[in-house]
């Protein structure tokens, strides 16, 4: 039961402080923080979570990551279910507390994509560019893939482990920095149902892609670390 609350409590940081940050201060002007500010904010996300409960659950606060690690043979099949429910509903309580928050100042009007930090594809959002499906779902699949390799590679038993938690958040950083234009940055489909739940509309209707493309992703990471970078002990002893 702990491990499912250490997901919960990570999931819940990852989505109000990265869409948080996003939200609130993304775009005030002259001391917003801007598309860097956001990418940094989830990166600190993961990071302070991993440290902070990291070693209760394995930190995962995202169920393309427990696919992946699944796929990668690190983590347990019984335990996925329980662990995607735990961070879906982590997710959905912090984007509730943001909604709160945000309807604090006034209505809240989420008529643009993009708007309370929901992913979208086929908009032009960011500097006139639409990128289309195909586009977007590349970008989520590869991006999640490498994530599942820098996750696993960073908590790999040869590894340098103290250095996991920084590893693996300022990967999430520059993962961010890459595709905030494109969809708004998932790579975790409880962080893209969690926003969409509430802002509704666009969003509701193409998080198909942000969890199927996720997870496939983190699948095919899981696998390629386990069959091509994994060093076994034959290797260590050669």
């Amino acid at each position: 039961m702990k491990k499912l609350f250490a997901e919960f409590f990570g999931t819940f940081w990852l989505v109000f402080g990265g869409c948080g940050s996003a939200v609130f201060a993304a775009g005030v002007p002259d001391i917003g923080i801007g598309l860097l500010g956001v990418a940094l904010a989830f990166g600190l996300t993961v990071l302070t979570m991993a440290y902070a409960v990291g070693h209760i659950s394995g930190g995962h606060f995202n169920p393309a990551v427990s696919f992946g690690l699944l796929a990668g043979g690190r983590f347990s099949a019984k335990d996925l279910i329980p662990y995607i429910v735990a961070q879906c509903l982590g997710a959905l309580v912090a984007a509730g507390c943001l909604y709160t928050i945000l309807n604090g100042a006034g209505a809240v009007d989420f008529s643009k994509p993009g708007d309370f930090a929901t992913n979208f594809y086929g908009e032009a959002v960011y500097n006139g560019k639409a990128f289309s499906m195909g586009a977007a779902f590349l970008a989520e699949f590869l991006l999640t893939a490498f994530f599942l390799i820098v996750i696993m590679g960073a908590t790999d038993k040869w590894a340098n482990g103290k250095f996991a938690g920084l590893a693996i958040g300022l990967a999430l950083t520059l993962i961010h920095l890459i595709s905030i234009p494109i969809t708004n940055t998932s790579v975790n489909p409880a962080r893209s149902l969690s926003q969409a739940v509430f802002a509704g509309g666009l969003a509701m209707s193409q998080l198909w892609l942000f969890w199927v493309a996720p997870i496939l992703g983190g699948i095919v990471g899981g696998l390629i670390y386990k069959f091509l970078l994994q060093r076994d002990t034959a290797e260590i002893t050669d």
